[in-house]
């Protein structure tokens, strides 16, 4: 089976992270404080995203905050200082136990017959992870062992991260284990977590436990074929079954039976290919599929469809079983996902998928895939991408945590994404990007969903013109009618270390070219944002509608508008916004608002354009907190965008339309006029001369330029030599300015100044011949004045 061609999981990259391991089982509570019973850790009350009547995923399990519980241990948190052991826990609390006898003890609310935890250990020295146990008593009867590891936890450096703590910025600190009682406890037992060694950890943190009532085997179907009976699967776990379940999975597609998984831990070494068949387990807490080739690490454990270069496969059902892979670094290359390729007319329905590169990374072309009732758990990337022309496609009542990339995306690269829907699913602590989003994409719907606690360099809602191929001359970019209607965000969004800035809860971008679509978000509430509720940024966003959306603290601004566009506000109601003034906009009638009926503490005439970031402050549900944020990366705000809003005496360039020889990455040249200093054009890497030019819409008598770099926090002293020409017709430049160097220094604002004659040009060319600092031409601002 040929694998599509390489496409990376692309990723600005990152600045900071913190560390530990992570796991994922579990929702119930609802959108109200989180209620601590009496002499327990007294962890500050803070919304909680499981269980929030109508909305989200129906999970069978009690979840309880450790934090909550009966402890002897130390409370951490609340904090979200990306960095922070905290910042990456549920709630962002949690409670460290680092001395033998140390507990968390949990009361059970309903019965249960298994719980699952989350927790994190340190890593070793060699950041190859360590393996410990914690006991596990029952109303105080004798322990039980359960193995916890931090093998699965600890990323280091840039994106996309590696294992070694000789490297910078850990993150991605938590994982989970999960354990079977052997009988039924009642309501009311005593369940405790306690350390009866420290000689493997010298800490244990744990950030909650989820309580489950596990329903018995389900038995083989009638007729169906056994891998282990009828093709000699070891359910032992000591012998690679590959070939043998592979030769099943054949079997039942040339006969036309189900294929049936019993009870049992399978090591599987590759893909199982399926195609035309049912493949089904006794329940994902009994048949397991497990493993990766001992010698070639870009294989192991996935169930794939054919992919689409080789017909892709169709009328396939998964049902009732656990992928738990052992993928322990992200490498973008490796198709170590527990399911992938391309499976039309097919479903994927009650399937754990915990400790793969992706749950499901489904490369099209491809129709109608349904994910539901899943758990996807503790991925170096994204929990779901639909990527490359899937359509009529879905995931729904699916419980996602812990995910290292996007919790649930939709990627359009150059083939369209139609008519796809994410609903009532519960999206918890990716620990980069977004809680759920779309990259491009026409006709598509996210609703009725929950997201929660975003880590670093995403909010909980995105929709965007970002990313390789998502552009409308493909008819990929955002287009048709996009419906956001009924879900809730909580703690949503969070600080972005390449830009030094908030990202919002819900937020856009036109990056590649502006959006131009209808986009209906409604019945919405976004709560206790750690930074903006909404966000516009990059190239333009038009045809927005906000209807009947509640916003409940925002750690900065209601609004944080970066870039132009038009939007409708009606019966949208803020309160509890951190600043004085609700509206950041520093593009001034450049972002249009068309006011209904209904709105309050929002809306300011004139907003705040005050040329810092302001520090955020965290109600955390109603407790008010905040932080500057770490030291590395530094957290000084720009000293731009300019304080007012451009005007025809003003910067004449501002969010006029801008052409490029080329461009590096996502780093493209709206990025130059877009008002913001902190993003930036770079031009083709090692091709100089390359070329800016920006159309002022009519001929302008231009007689000054100001050239910006990144503030001085992030950009060292360099040189650019350039040169400056106009046109009238875009086709017959004449110079204005010979090639010279320019000098960014930081010290002196890390800007240039080229004086012009005032020879009126419509169009401004610069051309760069070279630069000491880096092999390409880099402009944050491109600013023209008449005087």
């Amino acid at each position: 089976m040929t694998p599509p061609p390489r496409r990376l999981l692309l990723r600005r990259s990152i600045s900071a992270s913190l560390s530990l391991a992570l796991a994922a089982f579990g929702t119930a509570a609802a959108v109200v404080l989180s209620g601590a019973p009496p002499a327990q850790a007294a962890g500050v009350p803070a919304p909680s995203p499981v269980a929030v009547p109508g909305r989200g995923a129906t999970i069978p399990f009690k979840e309880q905050e450790a934090e909550y519980a009966a402890t002897n241990g130390t409370l951490i948190g609340p904090n979200r200082l990306y960095g922070t052991l905290p910042s990456e826990a549920s709630g962002r609390q949690a409670v460290t136990l680092d001395a033998v006898g140390e507990y968390v003890e949990f009361t059970l609310t309903t019965p249960a017959n298994a719980m699952s935890f989350r927790y994190s250990l340190p890593d070793n020295a060699a950041g190859s992870g360590r393996d410990a146990s914690i006991d596990v008593t029952v109303n105080g009867a004798s322990p039980k062992a359960v193995p916890v590891t931090s093998k699965y936890g600890w990323y280091y450096g840039g994106y996309p991260f590696n294992n070694n703590p000789g490297d910078t910025n850990p993150h991605h600190f938590y994982d989970e284990a999960r354990t079977m009682f052997g009988t039924t406890l009642a309501a009311g037992t005593k369940v405790r977590l306690q350390v009866s060694s420290t000689a493997a950890s010298p800490s244990f943190t744990i950030d909650l436990a989820d309580f489950e009532q596990v329903a018995a085997p389900t038995a083989k179907p009638s007729g169906a074929l056994d891998v282990v009976t009828d093709f000699g699967a070891d359910p032992t776990g000591a012998a690679d079954s590959t070939a043998r379940i592979q030769a099943a999975v054949d079997a039942g597609k040339a006969q036309g039976k189900e294929v049936y998984i019993p009870q049992g831990t399978f090591q599987v070494r590759d893909h199982i290919v399926v195609d035309k068949v049912t493949l089904r387990g006794a329940g994902p807490w009994y048949s397991v599929l497990t493993g990766r080739d001992p010698s070639n690490r870009s294989k192991a454990v996935g169930v794939y469809g054919k992919y689409a270069g080789d017909g892709g496969s169709s009328n396939v059902t998964l049902k009732d079983f656990a992928i738990i892979g052992n993928i322990q670094e992200r490498e973008d290359n490796d198709q170590v996902n527990a399911i992938g390729g391309a499976l039309s007319n097919s479903t994927v329905d009650n399937v754990w998928m915990q400790h793969t590169k992706c749950g499901a990374w489904m490369d099209g072309p491809m129709d109608n895939f349904t994910i539901k009732n899943s758990r996807i758990l503790d991925q170096t990337a994204d929990g779901v991408n639909f990527h490359y022309g899937v359509t009529n496609s879905t995931v729904t009542n699916t419980f996602v945590r812990n995910t290292g990339d996007d919790g649930l995306a939709m990627w359009a690269e150059n083939v369209p994404n139609v008519k796809n829907k994410f609903t009532f699913n519960t999206v918890i602590l990716p620990i980069l990007a977004n809680n759920i989003v779309t990259y491009g994409g026409k006709d598509i719907t996210i609703s009725d969903n929950v997201m929660s606690d975003t880590i670093t360099n995403g909010g909980g809602l995105h929709i965007a013109n970002r990313y390789p191929g998502v552009n409308s001359g493909q008819g990929t970019a955002v287009s048709g009618t996009t419906t956001a209607a009924r879900n809730t965000l909580i703690r949503t969004g969070n600080n972005d270390y390449n830009w030094r800035f908030g990202v919002g809860a819900i937020w856009f971008s036109g990056l590649n070219e502006p959006i131009n679509a209808t986009v209906n978000i409604s019945d919405t509430e976004v709560l206790d944002s750690s930074y903006a509720a909404i966000h516009l940024i990059e190239g333009a966003t038009n045809g927005l509608h906000f209807d009947n959306i509640k916003i409940d603290g925002a750690g900065t601004y209601a609004l944080q508008i970066q870039s132009p566009g038009t939007a409708t506000f009606t019966n949208v109601v803020a309160t509890h916004i951190a600043q004085s003034n609700p509206i950041h906009n520093c593009v001034g009638s450049g972002f249009q608002i068309t006011r209904g009926s209904g709105n309050s503490g929002w809306y300011a005439d004139p907003p705040a354009c005050t040329g810092n970031w302001p520090d955020p402050v965290w109600t955390n549900g109603g407790v008010p907190g905040g932080g500057s944020g770490p030291t590395d990366p530094p957290t000084d705000p720009p000293t731009d965008p300019p304080t007012d809003p451009p005007a025809e005496t003003g910067n004449l360039a501002r969010g006029r339309t801008v052409t490029e020889s080329g461009h590096a990455d996502v780093y493209s040249a709206s990025r130059a006029v877009d008002g913001d200093a902190n993003s930036y054009w770079e031009s083709t890497n090692h091709a100089f001369p390359q070329t800016i030019t920006v159309d002022l819409g009519t001929a302008k008598a231009v007689k000054r330029l100001v050239l910006k770099l990144p503030p001085a926090a992030a950009w060292s002293t360099r040189t650019q030599t350039l040169s400056v020409s106009g046109s009238t017709d875009n086709g017959t430049f004449n110079s204005l300015k010979n090639s010279a160097g320019y000098t960014f220094d930081p010290s002196s604002g890390n800007q240039a100044t080229v004086t012009l004659p005032g020879t009126p040009s419509r169009y401004l060319r610069l051309t760069f011949t070279a630069n000491t600092g880096w092999p390409a031409a880099q402009l944050s601002e491109l600013e023209a004045y008449t005087s």
